[in-house]
This record gives structure tokens, C-alpha cells and sequence, in this order.
């Protein structure tokens, strides 16, 4: 799912896009090993039964409606949580979104934001994702979590700040060159 470019202001420029790091769907994928094996289990020893043909039925009916309820409470229901939550860097600010029936949404704008560091622990060194923390001017620090290529997202923030601080001089001694052309001029008259 990519981010809807509809959401970003004119000439406003996607840098990075970003889904959290597969490594978080891993917990929800062996759950549903599990339900499948422990369905597939219920299911053999139900057919073994002695129990009559009709309360066989009904009794793979239920063990198959509750697979279908692992299935979609535990599998699909991360799958598309995952697929819907969205960091996004742009040229002028730091897009978060998350959810699925109710979204919640940070934006940060890239002028304010003091701080850029990362985290990652050594299982996290070798899937290559890890935290990103992002202090702003007044706010506690904003931590992202599953971050993949952590590293280079850091890298990539980190040049897009230094780019408008340096931007902020150039227009700044410009002004000021600017400024004292025009005291010349007045000086001059």
C-alpha cells in the first residue's frame, strides 16, 4: 500500500517510504501455525470419533468457524494493520499513520526536529531495522519502532535537516547582503 500522495502539500516531494519491518508479522504467523495445527488436531480426533455423523458436523463446523476467528483475529487483522501503518519522509516533514478502522496520524515538521537518533540490538543489527527516535523543539522525543534500514532512514532525516538549516543560512546571508546593498544605496543618495 503506498502513501496517498493526495496528503502531501503542493511541491511537497517523498523522500522515504516505510512500512514497519516484516520481522513484526513473525509473532502473529506462528500463532496461526499454531491455531491451524491445533484445528487440524481437533479436526482428526473429531472424524475418528464415535460420535454420530450429525454431532461429527457439527462439531468440525465449530472447530472450522474458530480457525476462520484465529485466522482473521490473528493473521489478517496484523497483515493489514502492518500494511496500514505508513513513516513517511518527505522534503518538509515526518508523516506517521497508523490504524485500520480509526487512524491516528504525527506529523513533524522537519525545521523542528532537534534530535534524530537510532537503536537497534543485535537481533535487530542483523534483520537491518531498529528504533528511530525523533526529538522536536518542545515535545517529548517521538520513538518509531520496526523501522526498516534504520541506519539509512537516520542517514537520509538527518541530511534533509542539515539541507534546511543550510538553507536557512544561504537565505539568511542573503537577506543580509540584501540589507546592506540597500544601506549602500541609501548611503550613497
Amino acid at each position: 500500500m503506498s502513501y496517498p500522495r493526495e496528503n502531501l502539500a503542493p511541491g511537497e516531494e517523498i523522500v522515504l517510504h516505510r512500512h514497519p519491518h516484516w520481522k513484526c508479522l513473525i509473532g502473529p504467523f506462528l500463532l496461526f501455525v499454531v491455531i491451524t495445527a491445533v484445528a487440524g488436531i481437533l479436526g482428526g480426533m473429531t472424524t475418528g470419533s464415535q460420535f454420530g455423523s450429525t454431532t461429527t458436523m457439527v462439531l468440525l463446523i465449530i472447530v472450522g468457524v474458530l480457525w476462520i476467528a484465529g485466522l482473521i483475529w490473528f493473521f489478517v487483522r496484523p497483515l493489514v494493520s502492518w500494511a496500514s501503518t505508513h513513516f513517511v519522509l518527505t522534503d518538509r516533514r515526518v508523516i506517521f499513520r497508523n490504524g485500520i478502522l480509526t487512524r491516528s496520524g504525527i506529523d513533524i515538521p522537519i525545521r523542528r526536529i532537534n534530535t534524530v537518533e537510532f537503536r537497534h540490538g543485535l537481533i535487530d543489527r542483523m534483520l537491518r531495522t531498529g528504533t528511530l527516535v525523533i526529538e522536536s523543539a518542545s515535545d517529548d522525543p517521538l520513538s518509531f519502532h520496526d523501522i526498516p534500514q534504520v541506519e539509512r532512514v537516520h542517514a537520509l532525516l538527518y541530511h534533509e535537516v542539515l539541507d534546511l538549516q543550510e538553507d536557512d543560512l544561504v537565505s539568511r546571508d542573503e537577506s543580509d547582503v540584501a540589507r546592506a546593498s540597500r544601506r549602500d544605496e541609501e548611503g550613497y543618495r
